[in-house]
């Protein structure tokens, strides 16, 4: 589905990166992985299966290291075909009077900063039949107590979609989120642990109830939904909000 095409992932030593490399690479993409940690970059490489790749450590919430990632990339391949903003972090949970700003300040440089520069140095490389794909969440469509950076980060990633969307169409260039619900990885035991502390029981448990499908979903399965948006399959889907949470915004 992807042959030949250069395909950007950030957040690419995550889960959902890792997954989402490896099936761009068995479709036959060039690939840019970029992310954070270099030495978790350089664990992501390895695992992968035969293929170009190049792997670019970035941090997305400054310029510089993005404007830096756009340039190799169009020394390295010329132009993108698709791009996969996926790197992202939690926070806290807390009550508001609680909060840490710092907290709430350094999760919306990553997903919100980080999404808009990301599309502000790598659109102008892409063309007609490009896909940009942000990975939002199911949070997007909720509201949880005390979920106060992530949650409004991944709202606002939404509307930095929407604006995208409307721009780029002229330009050949869909742009679209994805809206995982809760995964089997590690990021999400992290985040369920914070909540069942603040909630007083089982963080998972809590999920699993409020997931028609009864439970969390693979990074694979989001791996194949980011496949789809990259793909011609969806050449007339622009601006939506593609769920993958086993109904959990239903």
């Amino acid at each position: 589905m992807l042959e030949g095409k250069i395909c950007v992932v950030t957040g690419g030593a995550g889960s959902i990166g890792r997954a989402t490399a490896r099936l761009m690479l068995e479709e036959g993409a060039r690939l840019v992985l970029s992310d954070l940690s270099a030495e978790g970059l350089e664990r992501a490489g390895a695992e992968l299966p035969d293929g170009e790749v190049a792997l670019l450590p970035t941090d997305v919430s400054d310029a510089d290291s993005v404007r830096t990632l756009a340039a190799r990339t169009r020394e390295t391949f010329g132009h993108v075909d698709v791009v996969f903003s996926n790197a992202g972090n939690f926070g806290a949970v807390a009550p508001i009077e609680n909060y840490p700003e710092n907290v709430f300040e350094a999760v919306h440089a990553v997903h919100v900063r980080g999404a808009f520069l990301v599309a502000k140095y790598l659109t102008p490389l892409m063309g007609q039949g490009g896909s940009f794909i942000i990975n939002s969440s199911v949070a997007a469509t909720r509201g949880d107590p005390g979920v106060y950076a992530y949650i409004t980060a991944k709202h606002a990633q939404v509307g930095l979609m929407r604006c995208l969307a409307k721009e780029l169409a002229p330009r050949g260039i869909r742009v679209n989120t994805i809206h995982p619900g809760p995964i089997d990885n590690d990021f999400q035991l992290d985040v369920e642990k914070g909540l069942g502390e603040e909630i007083g029981r089982d963080g998972t448990a809590f999920f699993n109830e409020m997931i028609p499908m009864g439970r969390h979903g693979s990074p694979k399965e989001i791996a194949r939904s980011v496949l789809y948006l990259a793909s011609s399959l969806s050449s007339f889907t622009t601006g939506s909000m593609l769920m993958a949470d086993g109904g959990m915004s239903a």
